[in-house]
């Protein structure tokens, strides 16, 4: 085995993003996963002596075990490994990386360079990718009021909600969140730059993965009025030699489902508007469990590592 494979620790392995991740690191040759015996994964000392022998450690638990582990980690000082956090715990944390690479241009060296990254939520991933170059443009006032659709396939909702959708038992569609105190709205809003909370409204389909993310828009509302034209030229620019995220034309039937992209790591932004109506409808396609989970992670761990770009 090569001296210069770079040593990977997933606390949490067994879950659904675990799992993913786990999968997705078995193909990239520059990597080892270690692993504790499964009578042990909730030992802190088991976890912090592997922690100590790793270069980095990825971390898939609910937030306050989260907490818990990076405590350990903490407790290695210089010898601390370099964490990716899939949970919530540290998203809106200060000191951590957020970690969607292409948050703004060269925003990917700033997760390169970082010791501690925090994974993005799935909702926050499309809502942000439509949001963000827009406000940074000026199209989109920072204090406007928004809105933000989406629905995501079952296997985003965690082990009881997956068990009720395999089993027949759950409903074909619903909506949820309606206390408009979703989990993801914190970074929705931080790193959209939108100083008026949004409203979120998420829905789960009969389908394991796949998600769409929209946010619908009175362009006579904003400065200038833009044209639709101007929200996909002000998107096209800001992820032009991208590798993941494309923006792409409007369908010409005027749908779309949200499954194409299951299994990649890709986001695909579009603009469905109407000029002479004066309205447009943002969406974000990705797989809930690729660029807004697993993928994502890989793609961070790949950019904190030093390795090529899958």
């Amino acid at each position: 085995m090569s001296q210069n494979l770079k040593s990977i620790f997933i606390d949490g392995e067994a879950g659904t993003t675990g799992l993913g991740i786990r999968d997705r690191l078995a193909a990239v040759p520059e990597v080892v996963l270690k692993s504790i015996a499964p009578e042990k994964r909730k030992d802190p000392g088991a976890r912090k002596e592997m922690m100590a022998g790793v270069d980095l450690v990825v971390l898939c638990l609910p937030d306050d075990a989260a907490k818990e582990s990076v405590a350990l980690a903490d407790e290695l000082g210089a010898g601390a490994p370099k964490i990716v956090d899939a949970s919530t715990a540290h998203r809106v944390a200060s000191d951590w990386t957020y970690g969607f690479a292409e948050l703004e241009p060269g925003f990917a060296q700033k997760v390169a360079n970082a010791n501690r990254v925090s994974n993005p939520g799935c909702y926050p991933t499309g809502g942000i990718a439509l949001l963000r170059p827009l406000v940074d443009a000026g199209l989109l006032p920072a204090d406007h009021p928004i809105t933000v659709n989406a629905v995501s396939g079952y296997s985003g909702g965690g082990k009881a909600m997956i068990e009720a959708y395999e089993a027949g038992t759950a409903p074909d569609f619903e909506l949820y969140g309606l206390g408009l105190k979703h989990k993801h709205l914190p970074e929705l809003q931080l790193y959209s730059r939108l100083e008026r909370r949004p409203i979120f409204v998420p829905s789960v389909g009969n389908f394991r993965q796949g998600m769409l993310v929209s946010v619908p828009l009175h362009l006579e509302t904003l400065p200038g009025k833009p044209k639709p034209a101007d929200l996909h030229e002000a998107l096209a620019a800001r992820y032009a030699g991208s590798s993941f995220v494309s923006v792409l034309p409007a369908t010409g039937d005027g749908k779309l489902e949200p499954q194409a992209l299951n299994d990649t790591n890709k986001l695909e932004l579009r603009v469905f508007g109407n000029a002479e109506l004066g309205q447009a409808v943002l969406v974000a396609r990705l797989d809930n469990l690729g660029k807004g989970a697993s993928g994502a992670a890989v793609q961070n761990i790949r950019l904190m590592l030093g390795l090529p770009e899958a």
